[in-house]
């Protein structure tokens, strides 16, 4: 019977000769996936032996791999924001750069509801995540929300145009029991009936279509809905962003993660639009453009 030390070595192995740039660590969340327990616990025992059930299972995943398809849809969750999500074809799977984005939500909304008192009667604080596809933006904002005793003083509610994408955010929001807690709607980005919005939140495609062929084997089995972008990656991003002052309060927010090297033509986008609005672009952890804040102002600058 073979070991998990034995089976390790000889699934990274075959995942370094097919390509892969994480071999161990597929390796690792794959046997992990396979006998049902962690990947800390099957580095804690290499020595352990596999049962045959488990070391077949583990089989099929290092095949599937070999063949490109990501670890998140072998496995059928991807952990996003501390939370455990529920992955297929049906939705992009969340990426760690996205975290930025739910955590400057929470931030934004908690000052919302704290910066001045909120007399009996006052109107929820009402956020939309536009192209929701799996939920997890959706989801792990309003766990974050419930945890602060926020939530019932906002209206969540999350769209997308998929309809398979929306059944699979929904079967998350069960899973982490928020979904009392965020409406679902099928909808080109922002519903027009239910606006304005005081926070959007958008995680839309920003790839262009040139480079899309051009990606990693994996993003194939992803839906290219939720990754191609246009020409310039920025079609619905534009659209989204042309659509705000119908469908942003006076005093709301956009939140909008958008590519590395797309910064300034987002903020030129912004300077486009009718009024006065600004655009504060904030960088990631690698220094990287991530996130432009829009809203209703004077003068554009850059979030240190």
């Amino acid at each position: 019977m073979a070991t998990i030390g034995d089976l390790l070595a000889s699934g990274t192995a075959r995942l370094r000769a097919s390509g892969s740039e994480s071999a161990r660590l597929d390796a690792e969340l794959l046997l992990g996936w396979a006998v049902g327990g962690s990947r800390t616990a099957v580095l804690a025992h290499p020595e352990a032996p596999v049962g045959a059930d488990a070391a077949a299972a583990y089989e099929a995943g290092i095949v599937r791999r070999e063949a490109g398809e990501p670890v998140a849809y072998v496995r059928g969750l991807k952990e996003f924001h501390g939370l455990a999500f529920g992955v297929d074809r049906r939705a992009l799977i969340p990426r760690p750069e996205t975290e930025l984005l739910v955590s400057e939500a929470e931030r934004e909304i908690a000052w919302r509801l704290t910066s001045a008192p909120r007399p009996a009667g006052t109107p929820q604080v009402r956020v939309i995540d536009v192209g929701t596809g799996s939920g997890a933006i959706a989801v792990a904002l309003a766990t974050l929300l419930r945890t602060r005793r926020m939530l019932a003083e906002v209206s969540l509610l999350a769209a997308d145009c998929s309809p398979e994408a929306l059944d699979l955010a929904r079967e998350n929001a069960v899973a982490h029991s928020a979904a009392d807690a965020i409406v679902f709607t099928e909808a080109d980005l922002v519903p027009a009936a239910e606006a304005p919005f005081d926070v959007i939140l958008a995680n839309l495609p920003y790839i262009p279509s040139a480079e899309i062929d051009r990606l990693p084997v994996a993003a194939s089995f992803e839906p290219r809905l939720a990754l191609d972008g246009g020409p310039d990656g920025l079609a619905i991003v534009r659209r989204l962003l042309e659509a705000l002052p119908a469908t942003l309060a006076p005093d709301g927010v956009a939140l909008l993660e958008i590519g590395f090297d797309q910064g300034t033509a987002v903020g030129e986008a912004v300077a486009a639009l009718e009024g006065e609005w600004s655009c504060l672009i904030q960088p990631d952890l690698s220094g990287n453009p991530r996130l432009a804040h829009v809203e209703r102002s004077i003068g554009s600058e850059a979030l240190g």
